[in-house]
């Protein structure tokens, strides 16, 4: 099932000009640096990896599901 998920999250035709996937890595690979610091909130810390890990990881691929779905219609 989660294969399935991230199958379907990433698959299709690389949807980003080349300066939105730049944009991508470089501010996921701050976010992610960043949480990466010791914090007092844990959760926040976390959920900054997360977002941070998310938007590397579009840059890195090329797609951005959200984008694909709003310029689908």
């Amino acid at each position: 099932m989660a294969n399935a998920m991230i199958h379907d999250i990433f698959s299709g035709t690389p949807n980003l000009t080349t300066t939105e996937r730049a944009v991508s890595v470089v501010l996921g690979l701050g976010i992610a640096a960043a949480a990466a610091q010791p914090r007092p909130n844990k959760w926040l810390s976390l959920a900054a990896l997360v977002v941070g890990a998310g938007l590397a990881i579009r840059g890195a691929t090329g797609h951005c599901a959200v984008k694909a779905v709003t310029h689908e219609a």
